[in-house]
């Protein structure tokens, strides 16, 4: 239970919900967490999403459960790859959000002069609007036939937070894009190092500058950065997700 609290209090600052209405809110979600502990029993299998996920499934219920990491659209993975791409700015997409950490990105486009476009909206947007430099664009929603355009010209998808698990960097691999992310959380299990982009540690500048320098040092063929993402396509996870179903009604049909 202490762990649930702990990650409730690191919502609420995310999200930034006011601390007038934060009791509130705690005493909600207490009733929340004890209706979602009794429930948790009636559960024959717990799928993760990562190890990140499964972790904090042992802690929460003291289960085991497995992992299989969300996919990755097999439209996407089919459509051809330009022959020559732009490849002249970074990019990152997402809800703007404060947990997103884009005004990280941000500050580093502006010390480093780098071109960096920026897709989506949120309740961030304006505080990131008056952050962002000339290099920077704010583009706001990107309808998915653009956003597919954007992946496959960027130079890097730049990818800051601490996602449980996170289809964006795979979606920019399958458009045969590097990734510079935060390595923590579901791009563990994804994501590795030289071989898809490069990963940093910490969600502060100097790591980030740090990661950019090493990625400008490093080529990275496309081609290959689509099949790493082939392995976790909608057709792959649809497969596993019926072995795990098949086996785990074996188990019940056999007690």
């Amino acid at each position: 239970m202490r762990y649930a609290w702990e990650m409730e209090g690191q919502y609420l600052e995310d999200y930034r919900v006011p601390r007038l209405l934060r009791p509130t809110v705690r005493k909600q979600l207490k009733q929340l967490r004890r209706w979602d502990l009794t429930t948790a029993k009636r559960v024959d299998v717990f799928v993760a999403n990562s190890t990140t996920t499964q972790e904090r499934i042992e802690r929460t219920y003291a289960r085991d459960s497995i992992v299989l990491p969300p996919p990755v659209s097999d439209e996407l993975l089919s459509t051809p790859l330009p022959q020559a791409p732009e490849r002249s700015f970074f990019f990152a997409v997402g809800r703007l959000v404060p947990y997103k950490r884009f005004d990280l990105l941000i500050e580093a486009a502006n010390m480093l002069k780098l071109p960096l476009k920026i897709a989506g909206s949120g309740q961030d947007t304006a505080r990131l609007k008056k952050l962002a430099g000339p290099t920077v664009e704010i583009l706001g929603f990107v309808p998915e036939k653009n956003l597919r355009t954007l992946y496959m010209n960027a130079k890097a998808l730049l990818f800051p937070q601490l996602e449980d698990a996170g289809v964006v960097p795979l979606e920019a691999l399958a458009c045969g894009t590097p990734v510079v992310a935060l390595g923590q959380g579901g791009v563990c299990d994804t994501l590795k190092e030289g071989e898809t982009g490069v990963l940093f540690q910490e969600q502060t500048i100097e790591n980030l500058q740090g990661a950019l320098l090493r990625f400008d040092r490093l080529q990275f063929d496309a081609q290959k950065l689509r099949k790493h993402a082939q392995q976790f396509s909608g057709t792959q996870f649809r497969g596993r997700m019926a072995t795990i179903v098949d086996e785990a009604c074996h188990v019940l049909r056999s007690s």
